[in-house]
């Protein structure tokens, strides 16, 4: 059927925001600590994991042990995502002055607007609510039994907890480096907010992440970008009313300040994936449209172990995606480079 084209109307996407707060190292702090299956992952060698856990006492590490039963991190993520806390001291002040129904409401994680009225439901303990968002986020490795946990636990015992665990971590990890940290997370902030005028809202996205593609969707009217040392080299994804947020890890400049030939981490990658002749080659076969393994192995006249070799640096690169078995150039990845060495090379 043909289509007359009667609006000028240009595609919408959403705004950035970038924030950051020593609270939020805090908070995902305790998130790595507990999260056994990706701790051996992270930057932070064992030596400091280790190091914190032998100056907690007893008590807090009791605390830790309940926050890795429960996943407790993300009812601070969730309330810390309420306003903007100048320190710990207000950030408990608020959660104690919440109501049991307003505790329980901020930390069910938001599932979308159509579930928003359970999750109020469900705040109130009714089952039936709490057992539709279980199974409405049953796709998601913690979800369910999260739910479960906020719906029924004691919300005096939760605040408690909250509290004691946030002070526990902040002071160990938190307080003994407050000032190298919060210069990291400012430095990080300042380059990100330089890039902002040059690079769109996806680009930009792209570029803070090291590569993670979002685009816009209904419902979803900013991106909020906070940096963050402690998670390194993971990006964490969640989502708010309204809002997408990437807690993204910070690059390699913000940590070393006073050298200004060291180079982002994500831009070596970058480059060391493209100076190869055949991923290049690959690289503008892609550029001309989606293909699958099968198809660049016979352009390229190849074995198909070695094509796909190359796919996967140029995948951990995060300059190529797959999608139903076609591989994809990520363009705003390779369009960002060029921008990202000139701001690396001549500062700008």
């Amino acid at each position: 059927m043909e289509v007359v084209n009667m609006t000028s109307r240009k595609r919408e996407t959403y705004q950035i925001k970038l924030e950051h707060s020593l609270l939020w190292e805090c908070a995902l702090g305790i998130a790595a600590v507990t999260n056994a299956r990706l701790i051996d992952t992270l930057e932070k060698s064992d030596d400091y994991w280790k190091g914190i856990k032998q100056s907690l006492s007893d008590e807090m590490l009791e605390h830790l042990n309940y926050v890795e039963e429960n996943n407790t991190w993300k009812s601070l993520l969730q309330l810390l995502h309420q306003r903007e806390f100048t320190d710990l001291t207000e950030f408990k002040m608020y959660i104690k002055n919440l109501t049991p129904e307003e505790m329980k409401y901020i930390c069910i994680p938001y599932l979308g607007m159509y579930y928003q009225d359970i999750r109020n439901q469900a705040a109130y303990g009714d089952e039936a609510a709490i057992n539709e968002l279980k199974n409405a986020s049953k796709d998601n490795p913690f979800f369910p039994t999260y739910i479960e946990y906020i719906g029924t636990v004691d919300t005096e015992t939760l605040t408690t907890h909250l509290c004691l665990v946030m002070e526990g971590w902040y002071t160990a990890a938190i307080e003994p480096e407050a000032d190298k940290l919060e210069a990291i997370l400012e430095r990080d902030i300042k380059a990100k907010k330089k890039m902002q005028d040059k690079m769109s809202a996806e680009e930009l996205v792209e570029w803070a992440t090291g590569g993670s593609t979002y685009h816009p969707e209904p419902s979803v009217y900013y991106v909020l970008l906070i940096p963050q040392y402690v998670y390194r080299p993971w990006n964490i994804v969640a989502d708010v009313e309204g809002v997408k947020v990437f807690y993204y890890p910070v690059s390699n400049e913000s940590i070393h300040p006073g050298d200004v030939y060291q180079p982002d981490n994500f831009l070596v990658h970058k480059h060391k994936a493209l100076g190869d002749e055949v991923r290049l080659k690959i690289v503008k076969y892609l550029a001309e449209g989606d293909c699958t393994l099968q198809t660049i192995t016979n352009k390229l006249a190849m074995g198909k172990s070695t094509i796909h070799h190359h796919l996967k640096i140029l995948r951990s690169a995060k300059l190529v995606d797959i999608n139903h078995s076609k591989y994809r150039l990520k363009r705003n990845t390779l369009d960002a480079m060029a921008k990202e060495l000139q701001q690396y090379v001549y500062g700008k």
